[in-house]
């Protein structure tokens, strides 16, 4: 065979292999497994019965038990309202999150970023049964709501509520929710850390938060965090996303602060919330040098309400205006360092600890007056 012969071979060799590349290409495109644009399915796995002769070990066992028990009580909840354009036209506006049924009557745990400013809101349960629900009311400031459907003669599965006090790092959690609108899906994972603070919004945060490498993603807010007994422990509530979806960081409300605001809202109609009486802003080293305080943070005390814990407990507020920058202060007044012995540096900070205290309780302030430090008792009272 010639050098020419060859060379047209292998040119030969070449344009096949582009040729039969390129095909399975097309082919691959037009026929291949593309990303779902939606999803349709029959009732989910939990309502079915497991086939007789699959073998699980004794951790899946308890995963496919407890899933089975919970899935018919966690809801995929549907909020609608009503939001204007630039040029007033009404654009209809949809939301989806996650919640739990907690009692016979229908109430619905949730968080209060799910059915916030929702006209209609509409729920599903994983036994697929379908309902309008009503808006009993929220703890804005720990991101808590409660709604509530009308079961009828329908016997609705519940959730029990465990106790998030005696948690663990380390120890196995369950997630259920409905991730991006895939209802009744269940991630698991660990309890990754415990009594982290985490700051949601200028004045909302999740106290004492459980942290989960269990897979959390939008729409999973609401929805519980169970422990290997099936009770929960925790609303599933936020997460570390840089990326927009599950870094394996989320966070879930402890069922405790939960429990407390849904008994209030079912058996007052509102929260009850312990308050100082006492309005401030926070200390910064320039600001606590100029007006030479002994310290460079605290919560300086600009108002007291007439009549309230603070007042009756002698705490002082400013006694005259003056301008820092464009801001005008009330200067003069009691600087709060600490409560109960724990450091405050700002409104967040004695947020969280006033979330933690009841009305009626009595509470040290540790404050200072002309230069002292001073323990003063409040008796808390009732926002």
């Amino acid at each position: 065979m010639t050098r020419k012969e060859d060379q047209g071979r292998i040119f030969r060799l070449l344009a096949l292999g582009l040729i039969i590349g390129l095909g399975a290409y097309w082919a691959g495109s037009h026929f291949g497994a593309p990303a779902p644009t939606s999803v349709h399915g029959a009732l989910p796995v939990a309502l079915t019965e497991s086939p007789a002769d699959v073998k699980l070990d004794a951790t899946e066992s308890e995963n496919v038990r407890i899933y089975k028990q919970a899935s018919p009580a966690v809801a995929n909840i549907v909020t609608r309202t009503v939001q204007y354009d630039f040029f007033f036209n009404a654009v209809p506006v949809e939301g989806a999150g996650s919640g739990f049924v907690i009692d016979p009557q229908g109430h619905i745990l949730t968080n209060y970023h799910v059915v916030e400013g929702a006209q209609t809101i509409e729920v599903t349960l994983g036994d697929q049964s379908h309902y309008k629900a009503k808006y009993i009311g929220a703890d804005t400031r720990n991101d808590i709501a409660l709604i509530q459907i009308d079961p009828g003669t329908h016997k609705l599965a519940t959730l029990p509520l465990g106790d998030s006090r005696n948690l663990l790092v380390g120890q196995r959690v369950l997630a259920i929710g409905d991730p991006f609108g895939f209802q009744s899906t269940l991630t698991t994972g660990v309890v990754s850390s415990l009594g982290r603070t985490v700051q949601t919004g200028e004045n909302t945060f999740i106290d004492e938060a459980i942290q989960t490498d269990a897979a959390i993603n939008r729409g999973n807010s609401g929805g519980p965090l169970l422990n290997s007994r099936g009770e929960v422990i925790g609303i599933n509530s936020a997460i570390y996303a840089p990326t927009g979806t599950t870094a394996g960081i989320g966070f879930a409300i402890p069922i405790n602060t939960a429990r407390r605001v849904a008994e209030d809202l079912i058996s007052q109609g509102r929260v009850r919330r312990a308050t100082l009486g006492a309005e401030g802003r926070a200390l910064w080293p320039a600001l606590a040098e100029a007006l030479k305080l002994p310290v460079q943070h605290g919560i300086l005390i600009e108002r007291v309400d007439s009549g309230g814990p603070a007042a009756q407990a002698g705490i002082r507020g400013g006694n005259h205006a003056v301008l820092a920058g464009l801001q005008e202060l009330r200067i003069g007044g009691d600087v709060v360092v600490a409560l109960n012995g724990k450091e405050v540096t700002n409104q967040m900070d004695l947020n969280v600890l006033l979330n933690r205290e009841w009305p009626g309780q009595t509470v040290t302030l540790t404050i200072y007056r002309d230069g002292k430090k001073i323990d003063v008792p409040v008796r808390l009272g009732e926002s």
